[in-house]
């Protein structure tokens, strides 16, 4: 299986269920983010997943060890990291369940079908377009920065794709969750779910993880604030179970 790693790329035990992944040091590698909001999604037994804006293909490995999905296409605009993504789904021997697709998900309805999925996953660009300096042809720009990607992107395409009550999931700063709720609803998806995500106990909340129903009803589930660490700086034993959980939440 060496021959699927290029120079400068690591193969990376995520400590889950055997899966590994192929990661570029140099380039864009997967954060807490990423592992908080593949243990948020809802995601029911034999469903059909889309992750809009995959990068390291990290989305759609995580959920294959927790849920039992029959099929996930997952969508990438950058050709080197939706390479990448194909390359650590081959080492994992998940080529009948994950497929990745190189393009332009802003161009959806060129890629993949209407109405056919049950749940749409997203882990989008946190800062607005021209908030600091950046190069917009920087994969740390383009994973960071809405230069390709943004809220109004992430929900015409979650609203094109998904089936009525299927789910959009998503992980964002906090600081942008009104425009999340603002977004989701234009586009009929209704908020549904939040949690908020603190470094520390007394800290303000820096992660918005939300999930929103298309065509729901109006209400809202806030689920407990998740604590990175205690007061001690030890990691909370949610976070703990997070990382290392090797039971499936099959719904």
């Amino acid at each position: 299986m060496r021959e699927l790693i290029k120079e400068h790329e690591r193969i990376d035990d995520l400590q889950f269920r055997g899966l590994k992944l192929i990661q570029n040091p140099e380039s864009f590698c997967f954060g807490t983010d990423a592992v908080l909001l593949a243990d948020f999604a809802t995601v029911k037994k034999n469903a059909v997943i889309c992750d809009l804006g995959t990068g390291t293909g990290i989305l759609p490995i995580l959920l294959y060890g927790r849920h039992a999905f029959l099929h996930c296409d997952a969508v990438e605009i950058q050709p080197d990291m939706a390479d990448m993504a194909a390359r650590s789904v081959r080492y994992n021997g998940l080529e009948e369940k994950i497929q990745i697709c190189s393009g332009d998900f802003r161009n959806i309805r060129d890629l993949l079908p209407a109405c056919a999925y049950s749940t749409v996953v997203c882990n989008p660009p946190y800062k607005r377009h021209n908030s600091g300096e950046c190069n917009d042809q920087d994969a740390h720009t383009l994973s960071r920065h809405e230069e390709t990607c943004t809220l109004e992107d992430v929900c015409t395409a979650a609203a094109y794709l998904l089936k009525n009550g299927g789910r959009l999931a998503m992980v964002n700063h906090s600081d942008r969750i009104v425009d999340i709720f603002e977004t989701m609803r234009r586009h009929r998806l209704e908020p549904k779910r939040c949690r908020l995500v603190q470094a520390r106990p007394h800290t303000p909340p820096y992660i918005a993880l939300v999930e929103g129903v298309k065509e729901g009803k109006p209400y809202m589930h806030w689920e407990s604030t998740l604590c990175i660490y205690d007061a001690e700086g030890n990691m909370n034993q949610e976070i703990n179970r997070i990382y290392h959980q090797n039971g499936e939440k099959d719904l």
